[in-house]
């Protein structure tokens, strides 16, 4: 088997089971988050506030998985009801073009 089908098999197979993350925008990024305005509960800087955790400088990997558990129900947080609601608005490009976003902020 040659070289590249072997890197299709293996990116086909990562897609069928819903492993592999969107590449995000961050500008798109940055325009969603003061859309949503993220920064009333998560701070100014994204640094976090009270106990709302920090977004700035996250991973992007972890960031969109997170919101893709808010969304499907799966994150069971004390902040799931905050997060759940404002998860369920974006769609999966939305999420990973948020998550570009934070993990660009220092």
């Amino acid at each position: 088997m040659h070289i590249r089908t072997k890197l299709a098999a293996g990116v086909l197979a990562l897609a069928a089971t819903g492993s592999v993350m969107a590449a995000g925008n961050v500008d798109n990024g940055k325009k969603l988050a003061q859309q949503h305005v993220c920064f009333s509960c998560h701070g100014q800087d994204y640094k976090g506030m009270g106990t709302f955790p920090p977004l700035a400088g996250k991973d992007a990997a972890l960031i969109e998985s997170q919101l893709k558990e808010f969304k499907n129900g799966e994150r069971k947080t004390p902040m799931a009801g905050v997060m759940k609601p404002n998860a369920d608005k974006l769609s999966e490009q939305e999420m990973a073009d948020l998550a570009a976003y934070f993990a660009s902020l220092k």
